[in-house]
């Protein structure tokens, strides 16, 4: 028996290994497990005690051995104001080995509720969301959407928009610059790195088709819209609140700007390229600032724009003949628009409201 038991040891060590690592393993699938739902239930909790509305279902538990899956029904998530995001139901999903790197992903699609402007429905073969780095001081974030559809519920405000190819927001902790520091010839007096007190955000919204007789119908002319813009988001820390509107009044009351604005945007025929050193909001959430534009063929957009109801219909036309409307037709003009006192004006011409931040 001795001898025997001898020559099946070699055999027996790497099983028995292998079962000691399996246990281990699944001990530990099983505690993140727990720690996840725990946080999930303390960040809920949190929320409710600032005014805020969470509702989901109990969340199944799943995905051994190599990942984490939490997938609950009946999702809902309503600030104070009115705003909600509401789903049939959402799936997260982390690799074991790396907790913290999560995705979300709404398959069923989502409803959006606007505060008094009412519901949206907003279906896509691919709603995603997620979120890396997350014991930075801000994590790397990420949203795509896929061929979205947008649907206003009866009794809602029309929406902007009626499909669009691909929508996509990222932010990520501010990165180093050559002359960090300075902004528009004025130095910001702070100890903390970018990466602490920065966040560079990055939108892109791909080919949109704007709902009929709206303004981005209006704009393209029945044609495809597109928009990319970045900036950097100054004083992230800035940003407290229950809801959208007290968090951006705070963030505004503490200083916070945006930097280094840069976008570009096509509509229909018409193209432009948008620069600002710096945008902020005013006590009223109004934009305030100074946006240059380079621009393609911009009569078009200027005069389909003036069919909006919240358009200066007369100011807007004016300031396209004033910028040389044969001109613009043919080749690049620079325009800049100037948003102070709650508008938005073109040298002496009153366009439109300031675009509102809250």
């Amino acid at each position: 028996m001795t001898q025997a038991r001898a020559r099946y040891a070699p055999l027996i060590i790497p099983f028995a290994l292998v079962l000691i690592v399996l246990v281990a393993w699944t001990a530990w699938w099983f505690w993140l497990s727990q720690q996840v739902r725990d946080r999930l239930d303390l960040a809920a909790e949190g929320l409710r005690t600032q005014g805020w509305a969470v509702v989901y279902s109990e969340p199944t538990l799943s995905g051994w051995p190599f990942r984490t899956r939490l997938e609950s029904e009946h999702v809902r998530l309503t600030a104070p104001s009115g705003h909600e995001i509401a789903a049939p139901g959402l799936t997260a999903e982390a690799n074991a080995y790396r907790p913290d790197r999560w995705v979300v992903v709404a398959d069923e699609g989502l409803v959006l509720t606007r505060g008094d402007k009412g519901k949206v429905a907003v279906a896509a073969p691919v709603i995603r969301a997620s979120a890396s780095g997350l014991t930075q001081p801000f994590p790397n974030l990420a949203l795509e959407v896929l061929e979205p559809v947008f649907t206003a519920h009866p009794g809602a405000e029309p929406f902007p928009l009626a499909r669009a190819e691909r929508i996509e927001l990222y932010l990520r902790p501010g990165q180093a610059r050559e002359a960090e520091g300075v902004t528009g010839g004025e130095a910001v007096q702070t100890a903390l790195p970018a990466s602490r007190r920065n966040v560079d955000v990055l939108f892109r919204l791909i080919d949109a088709t704007g709902r009929d007789g709206g303004p981005v119908d209006f704009m393209s002319r029945g044609g495809l819209f597109s928009l990319q813009a970045e900036t950097v988001v100054e004083n992230f820390q800035g940003l407290n609140g229950p809801d959208a509107s007290s968090l951006l009044a705070a963030w505004t009351a503490s200083g916070g700007r945006f930097l280094d604005v840069r976008g570009e945007m096509q509509a229909g025929d018409s193209a432009a390229r948008l620069t600002a050193d710096e945008l902020r909001a005013d006590a009223d959430g109004r934009l305030v600032g100074t946006l240059r534009l380079s621009a393609d063929r911009a009569a078009t957009a200027l005069t389909g724009l003036s069919r909006s109801d919240t358009v200066n219909r007369t100011a807007t036309v004016g300031a396209a003949a004033a910028a040389g409307a044969s001109e613009v037709l043919t080749g690049d003009v620079e325009l800049e628009v100037e948003f102070r006192d709650g508008r938005a004006w073109m040298g002496p011409f009153n366009l439109a409201p300031a675009p509102e931040l809250f």
